[in-house]
């Protein structure tokens, strides 16, 4: 499947992207970070949350929609 994936904060700066086009052949969310990590190799080392669909997400959770955002952490105020 496509997946449109899209990187915010300081996760865009580790890709030195903001968006991008994969095809994944996996089943859930952590099936999705190991693809990440294997390509930027400093995304391991970062905190972020998994948006799918505009829904934060568990890495459990089954891939089942075509939006996926990385969003680092943000503080409230």
């Amino acid at each position: 499947m496509q997946l449109n994936i899209k990187y915010f904060g300081q996760i865009s700066e580790i890709t030195e992207i903001n968006e991008e086009c994969i095809d994944f052949s996996g089943d859930n969310v952590s099936d999705l970070l190991e693809v990440l990590h294997s390509k930027y190799k400093n995304l391991e080392n970062k905190g972020f949350k998994v948006a799918q669909n505009q829904e934060l997400v568990s890495e459990a959770t089954k891939i089942s929609g075509q939006d996926i955002a990385l969003l680092p952490p943000f503080a409230g105020g």
